[in-house]
């Protein structure tokens, strides 16, 4: 099993998974479709389906067209809004591409309809992957919300989704709670060997938060300073594995006595809440928001200064 990393957008990832007997390809998110064919040409494979983890437009948008330049194209997930969409999974249902296994895992919380790729090869000495969309370094979420379509511009679009290096996506559609039992349901099942592909690059600034939660974490530090490399030479910071995750991640060390301190709660829900709120802060003052977008966390989490009542 072969997987290109191929950054389009601002700051998305898109990937072509490449059976290397068949040479049949399976592709992730599909943003911008013909960047994807020219990828596919070059390596000589035939694409045949493609997975998409949640409907968000960056994730989704190259479906429709891809479908149209490849007729007979796949079109897999498990939220129906999803674009183009020609078959709806459903958790713990496996796929077969080739020597590739799929397992796919309903992880609700950035949305309802989440849904993460475990993939392994069997007899096969590489580790296997997951590609979580959402699920990156320095997780941001808002909770319970009713989130109004967003444009594409707009912050919320892009910051994360389930899972991503140093953090997670913001759960836009479900609670705290639902966002922690899908990441406990990632850890309690797959190997720390794992290799995490997620949907953005945000490494550096939640590495930085994750500094600001853990100052003492060396993990982190290390971390930190490999992303800053990885970033002045312009070198994507995907994947990291599992078992690093839980090193440096603070969404993932939510039982941990430091992370416990940092947001003065002991529950693992509650724990997860305040490191959203307070990661939510952090990005606020990293860079600035559209009024909309400000308004709406002002909503969610009153992160705006209100005027004192005389």
């Amino acid at each position: 099993m072969k997987v290109k990393v191929i950054p389009v957008l601002e700051d998305n990832y898109m990937y072509l998974i490449i059976e290397e007997h068949t040479r049949e390809a399976v592709a992730v998110d599909v943003a911008v479709p013909k960047r994807l064919l020219e990828i596919t040409a070059r390596e000589e494979v035939s694409l045949t389906t493609v997975l998409t983890t949640h409907h968000h437009w960056d994730h989704t948008r190259g479906n429709a067209e891809l479908a149209h330049l490849r007729p007979g194209l796949e079109v897999m997930g498990a939220d129906e809004r999803i674009c183009a969409l020609t078959r709806r999974l459903s958790h713990g249902e496996e796929l077969r591409f080739g020597a590739i296994h799929v397992r796919c895992l309903l992880t609700p919380g950035h949305t309802t309809g989440h849904m993460s790729y475990f993939l392994w090869e069997d007899e096969c000495p590489d580790p296997p992957a997951l590609f979580s969309g959402t699920l990156q370094p320095g997780f941001i979420h808002l909770c319970n919300s009713t989130v109004p379509s967003l444009p594409p511009s707009d912050p919320f679009s892009s910051l994360g989704d389930a899972l991503s290096v140093a953090g997670c996506g913001w759960h836009l559609e479900d609670t705290a709670q639902q966002m922690y039992q899908s990441l406990a349901k990632i850890l309690g099942t797959l190997p720390p060997q794992t290799k995490v592909f997620c949907g953005h690059e945000h490494t550096l600034s939640n590495l930085e938060f994750a500094q600001k939660v853990e100052p003492c974490n060396n993990h982190v530090q290390a971390k930190l300073s490999w992303a800053q490399k990885r970033d002045d030479d312009d070198i994507p910071t995907v994947p990291s594995t599992l078992g690093e995750e839980l090193l440096y991640n603070p969404f993932l060390r939510v039982t941990e006595d430091p992370v416990r301190e940092f947001t003065g709660q002991v529950a693992p829900a509650q724990v997860l809440e305040v490191l959203c709120r307070e990661r939510a802060r952090f990005q606020l003052a990293l860079e600035p928001l559209q009024p909309q977008v400000r308004a709406l966390l002002a909503l969610q989490w009153g992160l705006l200064s209100t005027p004192q009542e005389k």
